[in-house]
């Protein structure tokens, strides 16, 4: 990749842009000099000596005025273009124009022009932002625009990515206003270390696998999901004797039925043996605490507004 970022390619841009206008402009001056070469023996009538179909002689004549300024007009803008704008390799043009530069002149125009309304939805709490026809428009095409590559256009989700909109499925964090603001700001990361060495070996894994699924009234083996309530100890100080989980770390509700990472025994016993780094990045590089307060006001109302939907067909547990 290097090969493409040193010093010699920007000197290679310029040359071939310069090379090309002048070319045009030697192109036009051999054009213009360019006579008719007389045989002896014959007439000179002004013709080049081409002859198609027995009858059609090609001619000398010069070029049109118009056609001959327009060449020239457009050798000078070249010229001109090239002095004022980008063109000549790291040369960034008299102007100092670029598309950052008239992309971030948009932003702030933009920023200034909705300045207004972000200043009105920011003094009202998200919890009543969330019941705001208008708040939510903006607040879900920032979602499309930010979160959907993730959580999806409708905020389902798919595996790995938790569902936004099931008011039944059990959020690793608060579902509060103020952890969807500081989520949405500051990013999360939710680690679960490989537990192989504290659990055991396969068939220990698989003893632990079958009593989490008891856990939440999945199919299991009875023998092996009793064998494995002990095993679970090694897991208890993150999911809770009772395997409901803790908020305040991250870790996920085993007790219930959604499985943000696959559900069966062998998806379990992945879990256990490879652990799991999950990370939602931090929104703040890329939006204002304005805006962030009106995403979080469409989160917020994601699962209010559901009608139960049903978990992404990747991560719920099968009927």
């Amino acid at each position: 990749m290097s090969d493409f970022t040193n010093g010699f390619w920007p000197w290679y841009v310029a040359a071939i842009s310069l090379f090309s206008v002048l070319a045009c402009g030697l192109l036009l001056y051999l054009a213009s000099k360019a006579t008719v070469v007389t045989h002896p023996g014959k007439v000179a009538d002004n013709t080049t000596g081409h002859v198609w179909d027995e009858n059609l002689s090609e001619y000398n004549n010069p070029l049109p005025r118009w056609w001959l300024w327009l060449f020239i007009l457009t050798i000078v803008f070249s010229l001109v273009y090239l002095v004022a704008f980008p063109g000549l390799g790291s040369f960034s043009g008299l102007l100092k124009w670029s598309a950052e530069g008239e992309h971030q002149q948009d932003v702030t125009q933009l920023r200034a022009d909705v300045a207004p309304l972000y200043t009105a939805f920011s003094a009202q709490p998200v919890e009543a932002l969330a019941k705001n026809p208008q708040a939510l428009a903006v607040g879900e095409r920032l979602f499309m625009n930010h979160c959907s590559q993730c959580h999806g256009s409708d905020g389902a989700g798919s595996k790995g990515f938790p569902n936004l909109t099931n008011a039944n499925a059990a959020w690793l964090g608060a579902r509060t206003a103020e952890h969807i603001v500081q989520t949405v700001t500051n990013g999360r990361t939710g680690l679960m270390p490989p537990m192989a060495a504290a659990v055991g070996g396969e068939a220990e894994m698989s003893e632990v696998a079958h009593y989490v699924l008891s856990l939440s009234g999945s199919p299991h083996n009875d023998i092996k999901a009793f064998s494995g309530k002990k095993l679970f100890s090694a897991c208890a100080a993150c999911h809770g004797v009772d395997g409901k989980g803790n908020k305040t770390l991250g870790a996920p509700n085993l007790a219930d039925d959604y499985w943000l990472h696959g559900w069966g025994e062998a998806a379990i016993v992945s879990m256990i043996k490879n652990g799991k780094s999950n990370v939602m990045p931090a929104q703040s590089p890329k939006l204002s605490a304005e805006q962030i307060h009106v995403v979080a006001a469409y989160v917020f109302s994601l699962a209010k507004t559901s009608t139960g939907a049903a978990d992404s067909a990747a991560s719920a547990k099968p009927p």
